[in-house]
């Protein structure tokens, strides 16, 4: 992705900011929020599968999925 970005300096020459156009910030809002998406969803099936192999090791009752599913 090449952006067409400008700098915003001081008076002694260091950067402050950086200014891009709005079609671009919003291409870069889009792909971080994919990005964040795709993080959460491994984040969740790392737990699932965490929980998963507890739920393996665990002695007594294990909940079936319809009973799961009636707590709904």
């Amino acid at each position: 992705m090449k952006i067409a970005l400008q700098y915003v300096n001081d008076m002694n020459g260091r950067t402050n900011a950086v200014q891009l156009p709005l079609t671009e910030w919003e291409k870069v809002l889009n792909k971080l929020k994919k990005y964040e998406q795709a993080l959460k969803l491994k984040s969740d099936l790392k737990e699932a599968f965490e929980q998963v192999e507890s739920l393996k090791k665990a002695k007594g009752h294990k909940q079936t999925l319809n009973e799961f599913l009636n707590e709904l």
